[in-house]
Parts: structure tokens; C-alpha cells; sequence
């Protein structure tokens, strides 16, 4: 039995184990599994290894995909870039870090862009922030990091101006904000300041539409939710774990 998984924690909103195990099926991968993996700890994840015979590969998602990157054995040269590490290949014992958030974000952000360099806002200065200001930059885009904290970001959001918000027409939720069970919750972003030259991105996938994307979308905005995003990352995952050496 080929083993892979999800760890991170909470894992209720994942998709991959659906997504894995639909392709298994459509593909006649026999002897193929994907089972999510909840740590208490990041720290827990050679015990996980040691204890689940045939494990080949893993997916990293909140809070863990910068963390993670001290209990590796190597990590490839694009996620040392990035910082945040969102793929674990397990190969004669040891693991390899890699990121396949980025060609994930690259695939959903530049049919959008149509050539444009639009000003953009990153909210959230996680993991996945981390992919998605690597995009950007290699991209040209001009960009600030909103977070919670001013250590983290280049704003925080109580400094977050209407003018800023208008002018920067690009706008990109990393955070965990809005995501099922949460729905909820949103960014607490100027939402009058957005039009109909906005593009919105949330990376959270579901509920498929949330709070932070009816707003925009009521703002008249283009809105795109994480699904692509996450298709993108998947099969990248997928070619990294069945890849030689």
C-alpha cells in the first residue's frame, strides 16, 4: 500500500483527502491511499513517519508549512526561497521539502493579470502568503503584507486606509478567514474602497464563496476562490512524490 496525507491542524476544511481519492479511483490506482493526519504538535511528524509503513508523501497546510522546514532532511531550492514548505516527499527514509503553492498561484493569478501589473494587497503572513508574495514578485506587482502584526506585515489592518485599499486593485487573502467552520469570519479590510477594477482572490476553498468574496463580488470585483489553486498544487504534489530521485 502506497500511503500519502494531509497534516496539519485543524484538517476539517481539507479537500485533498476527496480530491486524492477520487483520482485513485479514476485513474485504477490500486493500492493507492490518502489519509489526513492531524499533529497536536509539528514536532510530532517523525513519529507519524516512523509509525505508517509506506508512507511516500505528505501535504503541509496550516500552521505548519513554516515549521515544518527545521525537521527536514533538505528542502528544494524554490521553497528555501519562498520560506514555507507545503510538500514532503518521504524517499529512502529521509524527507525532502518542497512548495507546489506557487505554480498553484501562478496558474489562478496570471490568466487575471492579462498582461496588467496591477497594486496589490496580501492579507495574511503565513505560510501561503509567503508563495503568493514569491509570485507576485517574479511577476513585477507591486505589493504591501497586511497582517495582525506590524513584526509580520507591512501594515496592520487598523492602518489599512480606504485610499490604499482603492488604489491597490489587487487584493489576495492567504488568512484562514472565512474558511467552513468559520464562514463567518472575514478580513476586516475597507470594503467600500472596492470596485469594479478589483480583483479579489481568496485562497480558502471553502464554503466557495465567502464573506471577504460576496463582498467584493457585491462591489462589482472579479472573485476567485482556492479551488484552482488547490487542483494546481495537488497535481504538482503528485508529480514530486512519483518523481525519480
Amino acid at each position: 500500500m502506497s500511503r500519502y496525507g494531509l497534516i496539519g491542524k485543524p484538517l476539517s476544511h481539507s479537500f485533498s483527502q476527496a480530491y486524492f481519492t477520487a483520482k485513485f479511483k479514476r485513474e485504477r490506482l490500486i493500492g493507492h491511499r490518502y489519509d489526513p493526519y492531524p499533529l497536536a504538535a509539528v514536532t510530532d511528524l517523525h513519529d507519524l513517519v516512523r509509525d505508517t509503513p509506506g508512507l511516500r508523501g505528505l501535504n503541509v497546510t496550516i500552521p505548519y508549512k513554516q515549521s515544518v522546514m527545521p525537521l527536514l532532511d533538505a528542502v528544494d531550492k524554490l521553497a528555501a526561497s519562498v520560506g514555507a514548505v507545503n510538500t514532503i516527499k518521504v524517499q529512502d527514509g529521509k524527507l525532502i521539502g518542497f512548495n507546489t503553492d506557487v505554480e498553484g498561484f501562478r496558474r489562478t493569478l496570471h490568466p487575471l493579470l492579462k498582461g496588467s501589473k496591477p497594486r496589490a494587497l496580501v492579507l495574511g503572513s503565513g505560510g501561503a502568503s509567503r508563495a503568493v508574495a514569491f509570485v507576485l514578485r517574479e511577476a513585477g506587482i507591486k505589493f504591501r503584507v497586511v497582517s495582525r502584526s506590524r513584526e509580520r506585515g507591512d501594515l496592520t489592518y487598523d492602518l489599512l486606509e480606504p485610499i490604499i485599499a482603492q488604489v491597490s486593485t489587487l487584493i489576495i487573502n492567504t488568512t484562514p478567514l472565512g474558511m467552513h467552520p468559520e464562514e463567518d469570519t472575514f478580513p476586516p479590510i475597507p470594503y467600500e474602497a472596492i470596485g469594479p477594477k478589483h480583483i479579489l482572490i481568496d485562497l480558502v476553498y471553502n464554503p466557495e464563496i465567502t464573506r471577504f468574496l460576496a463582498a467584493g463580488k457585491a462591489c462589482g470585483a472579479t472573485t476567485v476562490n482556492g479551488r484552482a489553486m488547490l487542483e494546481a498544487q495537488a497535481e504538482a504534489s503528485w508529480a514530486i512524490w512519483n518523481s525519480e530521485g
